[in-house]
C-alpha cells in the first residue's frame, strides 16, 4: 500500500518472541473506520490514551491545504480518525496534534463531527517532536498512574478501524509494545549503486501502519530523552528501540484498508472504502 515503510518484524528484532503474548492476529472482519454501526460513546474514561497526529501538508497529495482537512465521501479525514478512538471506550483522554495554522480549522472539525472531548495541542516541526508535544499533553497523567498505555497514530490513515485499534491496545498492555504492519515478499535487495539486483529482500520485512501502542511511562521517557539529545525516529517504535531497548515491541497483523493517504490516487482509493460506510453526500 502507499507510503508503508518496510522493516523487518519486531519479532525478529529483539522483541517479544512469537506466541510469548498471545494471538496477535487482529480481527480483520468487521469495520473499517466506522463500520460498527454502533455510533460514538462520549463522556467515556479508561487507562488508556491516543495521540492522533495532523501535522503533514498536502502537497504530494495535490492539495494546497493540509490533506488530513480534505472530504471523503462527505467527512473529514482527520474526523474519521478520531471517531475510531472516540468510539472505543477502552481509550480516555484523546488527544490531537495540529499545526498552529491549522488550529482554527481543527476546532471546527471537532465541532461538527466528533462526538467525543479532543484536547488540542500545537506539534513542532518535526514527526518526533509533534510526538512529544502529544505525550508532554498527556505528562502529568502519565506520571500519577492514570494513563497506562498510549497509542499514536497517523490522522492520514483514516481506515485503522476498531478491532486493528482494539488489538494494538491490548498487545501493548501485555507486551509492552505493539506496531502493526503487512507482510512484504514483494521486495528484492538492489545490488550497490544500483548495479543489480543482489537476491530477494531478508524475510520478515513488514510495511509497518499506525497506530503504534506502547506502556505510556516508558514512552515518555524515551522521547523526553530523544528530544535531549536531539534524535528523530522514522516512527514511534524507532524511538523505542533506541531509548527503551528493553521494552518488547510485537508485530500485529495489520489491515490493508489502513493505508496512508499520500497521493492523488490514495484519495481515490479512499473514496471507494469510505463510500460504503458512509454514504457519498456532502457535509462540507
Amino acid at each position: 500500500m502507499p507510503d508503508q515503510r518496510s522493516r523487518a518484524a519486531p519479532d525478529q528484532r529483539g522483541g517479544a518472541p512469537a506466541g510469548r503474548c498471545g494471538d496477535t492476529a487482529a480481527g480483520q472482519q468487521g469495520d473499517a473506520a466506522t463500520g460498527e454501526r454502533g455510533g460514538v460513546v462520549a463522556g467515556h474514561v479508561g487507562r488508556a490514551a491516543a495521540v492522533v497526529l495532523a501535522g503533514g501538508s498536502g502537497t504530494r497529495v495535490g492539495g494546497e491545504s493540509n490533506k488530513v482537512y480534505l472530504p471523503v465521501a462527505g467527512r473529514i479525514m482527520i474526523g474519521i480518525s478520531l471517531n475510531t478512538f472516540a468510539a472505543l471506550p477502552e481509550i480516555g483522554p484523546l488527544v490531537l496534534v495540529v499545526r498552529a495554522e491549522d488550529r482554527e480549522l481543527a476546532d471546527r472539525v471537532i465541532d461538527r463531527e466528533v462526538d467525543a472531548a479532543v484536547e488540542v495541542v500545537t506539534g513542532g516541526s518535526t514527526r518526533q517532536e509533534s510526538e512529544l508535544a502529544g505525550l508532554r499533553q498527556l505528562a502529568d497523567r502519565i506520571r500519577d498512574g492514570r494513563i497506562d498505555t498510549v497509542l499514536i497514530h497517523d490522522g492520514a490513515r483514516p481506515f485503522a478501524g476498531r478491532p486493528l485499534v482494539r488489538e494494538v491496545l491490548r498487545v501493548a498492555r501485555e507486551c509492552g509494545g505493539a506496531v502493526p504492519g503487512l507482510p512484504r515478499d514483494d521486495l528484492a535487495a538492489a545490488g550497490p549503486g544500483g548495479s543489480g539486483l543482489a537476491g530477494p529482500a531478508p524475510e520478515g520485512l513488514v510495511a509497518v501502519q499506525t497506530p503504534q501502542g506502547f506502556s505510556a511511562a516508558p514512552l515518555l521517557a524515551a522521547y523526553e530523552q530523544a528530544a535531549r539529545e536531539g534524535f528523530a525516529g522514522t516512527d514511534t517504535a524507532s524511538c523505542m528501540q533506541r531509548f527503551a531497548p528493553a521494552v518488547p515491541i510485537r508485530w500485529v497483523a495489520g489491515d490493508a484498508r489502513n493505508f496512508k493517504i499520500t497521493y492523488p490516487h490514495d484519495l481515490v482509493l479512499a473514496q471507494e472504502v469510505a463510500t460504503p460506510l458512509f454514504g457519498d453526500h456532502e457535509k462540507v
